[in-house]
C-alpha cells in the first residue's frame, strides 16, 4: 500500500488507493473523504450517532417496559386495582359505540380521531364564547302583535289563529305545531283559503311556548305539550274530534298528541314526521341510514343538544337570533336537494320565510329553542311503537278458564292510536331522511305511508295547491263543503242580542229620566 504525505499539512493524511479491509476496520477511514476538503465525515458521523441512539432507546424502551410489568403493571398492584381496572370495565361498557363505526374502520383508530376532534371544536368553541355577543336585532323587524290569545290553567298565555270555516260549520278540524324556528304564521304555507271551505275545513295553528306571542312554560315536555294542545282544542270550541297535523321536528308534537290524548284525535297527517334519531328500537342499518344522509355540522348540532345543550346558545345568537337572515340550509346545518334548493330561492318563499322566522324570535329568549333541540333527541318518555293498540287475553286458573279463553274474543287494551295515521315522504328529503318514515312504518305497520318519488323536504309542503288538494283528497275524501249553519243557534243570537239592545235603551232612557 502507498501513500503520500503533504507537507503543509502534516496531519491530514490522504491515500491514494483504496486501504484494505483490515486498515478500514481499525483506522475507520472510508473511501469518500478523510479531509476537511471533502466534507463528508461529519455527516457520517452524525448518522451513526444517530443510529446508535435509537437503537440504545429502543433496548431503555423494552427494559422500561418489563420493568413496569414485572412491578407495577401486575393484576394485584394499587394502579392495576385502582385506575386501569376501572378504566378497562368502562371501555368494556362502551364498546357499543362501535356499532355506529363503519365495518371496516379500527376502533381504536377511529375513535381516537373522533376524541381529537371533538376536544378541538369543543376549546374553539369555549373560547369564541368569551367573545362579545353580536346585538340581537340588525335587519330584525318587530310586527305588532296579531294573535288571539287564551290562558291555560298554569295562567300562562297561548297564542294562535284560525283559517278556513267557522267553527259551527267545521266538517273537520285540524290543529298544528309547528316546525323548530317556526310559528304560529307557518301553518300550511300557501294553503288557499278556498280549498279549506270547500272540504269544510278549520285549521287552527298555536305558538309552541316562548315562540311567537306564547309564554314559555317553565319545565316542558312533550307530555305538556300534547296538554297544551288539549287546553287549546277546548278553548276554541272543538268539541268532537280533530286531526293532528305534523311537518318535520313539529311531529314530534303530534306524536305525543297521540300518546297522551289518544281519545281526542280523530287522525294525523304527517309530512316528513321526524322520529327521536336516538331511538333504541333503531336497527344498526336504518341508524346509519339516517345518520349518513346527514352533513357533519348537522351530526355535531344534535352531538351537541344530546351532550352539552348549553352549547347551542352560543351557535343560536351567532346565526338566527342574531338577526342576521342567511340562507336556510346555513341557518339549519343541512344539504338540500336539488328541488329544495330552486324553491328557497323563490321570493315568495323568502319573504314567507322572514316572516315567519321574525314572528318565532319575537321574544329574543333562547331557552325554548335549546329545549326543542333538546326534546329532539332526548327521552320522549315513550316510542313510536308504543302508539299502536296491543291485545290481551283473559287470563285466570283452572282448565275451564283456559278452555273459555279458545272461544272469547281478544280484549283491546287502549292506550293505542287506533285511527289513521298519514304519512308522505319525499325520497329526495336530505333533511328528514326517508328511513325515518320506514321505520315508523315497520313498527306500526298499519300507518299509510305515501312515497313520493322526486320531492325534497319543502317542495310537498310549501306552495303547492295541486299537493294540498291531494292530501285532502285522500284524508278526507270527495270535498263536501262545510256544515249547514245551526238555524237554532242563529235565532237564540240574535234574540239575545235584540234582548240586550233593548235592555240596554232602557236603561239609558231611566238615566236620562233620572238626570232631568
Amino acid at each position: 500500500m502507498s501513500s503520500e504525505v503533504n507537507e503543509s499539512t502534516p496531519w491530514n493524511w490522504k491515500f491514494t488507493s483504496a486501504p484494505d479491509d483490515d486498515v478500514r476496520k481499525t483506522t475507520g477511514y472510508s473511501y469518500a473523504s478523510t479531509t476537511a476538503q471533502d466534507g463528508g465525515d461529519w455527516r457520517f458521523q452524525v448518522a451513526e450517532f444517530a443510529k446508535g441512539a435509537a437503537e440504545m432507546s429502543v433496548e431503555f424502551g423494552k427494559g422500561v417496559r418489563d420493568v413496569l410489568k414485572q412491578s407495577i403493571l401486575r393484576d394485584d398492584s394499587v394502579i392495576m386495582r385502582k385506575f386501569v381496572a376501572p378504566c378497562a370495565k368502562i371501555l368494556g361498557r362502551l364498546r357499543f359505540l362501535n356499532q355506529y363505526l363503519p365495518e371496516d374502520r379500527d376502533p381504536v383508530l377511529a375513535w381516537s380521531v373522533v376524541a381529537c376532534v371533538c376536544f378541538f371544536a369543543i376549546a374553539a368553541l369555549i373560547v369564541n364564547t368569551n367573545q362579545t355577543t353580536p346585538p340581537f336585532v340588525k335587519n330584525m323587524k318587530i310586527h305588532p302583535t296579531s294573535a288571539s290569545i287564551i290562558l291555560l290553567p298554569d295562567a300562562r298565555r297561548l297564542a294562535y289563529q284560525e283559517q278556513g270555516v267557522r267553527a259551527d260549520q267545521a266538517r273537520y278540524s285540524m290543529i298544528l305545531p309547528h316546525s323548530f324556528l317556526s310559528s304560529r304564521l307557518a301553518g300550511i304555507p300557501g294553503l288557499k283559503g278556498s280549498l279549506l271551505k270547500e272540504f269544510g275545513v278549520r285549521l287552527v295553528t298555536y305558538d309552541l311556548p316562548g315562540f311567537g306571542e306564547s309564554d314559555p312554560h317553565p319545565d316542558r315536555d312533550l307530555e305538556s305539550s300534547a296538554m297544551d294542545m288539549l287546553h287549546l282544542s277546548y278553548a276554541v270550541n272543538i268539541t268532537g274530534k280533530f286531526w293532528v297535523v305534523g311537518f318535520s321536528g313539529g311531529s314530534m308534537h303530534a306524536w305525543a298528541a297521540l300518546r297522551y290524548i289518544p281519545d281526542r284525535l280523530a287522525g294525523a297527517i304527517m309530512v316528513a314526521p321526524m322520529v327521536n334519531p336516538y331511538e333504541p328500537r333503531l336497527t344498526k342499518e336504518e341508524r346509519r341510514a339516517i345518520w349518513g344522509k346527514w352533513t357533519t355540522k348537522k351530526r355535531m348540532m344534535y352531538f351537541l343538544a344530546r351532550k352539552f345543550p348549553k352549547l347551542l346558545a352560543y351557535l343560536y345568537h351567532r346565526s338566527f337570533l342574531s338577526g342576521n337572515h342567511g340562507q336556510i340550509d346555513t341557518w339549519l346545518s343541512i344539504s338540500l336537494g336539488k328541488r329544495d334548493k330552486a324553491l328557497i330561492e323563490d321570493q315568495i318563499f323568502k319573504e314567507f320565510w322572514q316572516r315567519d322566522v321574525e314572528e318565532s324570535v319575537r321574544q329574543a329568549n333562547v331557552k325554548p329553542f335549546i329545549e326543542e333541540a333538546v326534546l329532539q333527541v332526548s327521552e320522549w318518555g315513550f316510542s313510536v311503537a308504543d302508539l299502536k293498540a296491543h291485545t290481551k287475553y283473559n287470563r285466570g286458573n283452572g282448565i275451564l278458564v283456559w278452555l273459555k279463553s279458545f272461544y272469547s274474543r281478544k280484549e283491546e287494551i287502549l292506550n293505542g292510536f287506533l285511527g289513521p295515521i298519514h304519512i308522505w315522504q319525499g325520497a329526495e328529503d336530505k333533511l328528514i331522511p326517508p328511513s325515518m318514515s320506514d321505520f315508523v312504518h315497520r313498527v306500526l305497520p298499519d300507518v299509510m305511508l305515501h312515497k313520493l318519488p322526486y320531492e325534497g323536504h319543502f317542495t310537498y309542503f310549501y306552495f303547492c295547491d295541486e299537493c294540498h288538494r291531494q292530501m285532502f283528497t285522500i284524508v278526507y275524501g270527495n270535498p263536501q263543503g262545510p256544515l249547514a249553519p245551526n238555524v237554532d243557534n242563529i235565532t237564540i243570537k240574535d234574540d239575545a242580542e235584540e234582548n240586550a239592545q233593548v235592555i240596554f235603551s232602557g236603561i239609558e232612557t231611566e238615566n236620562a229620566n233620572v238626570s232631568s
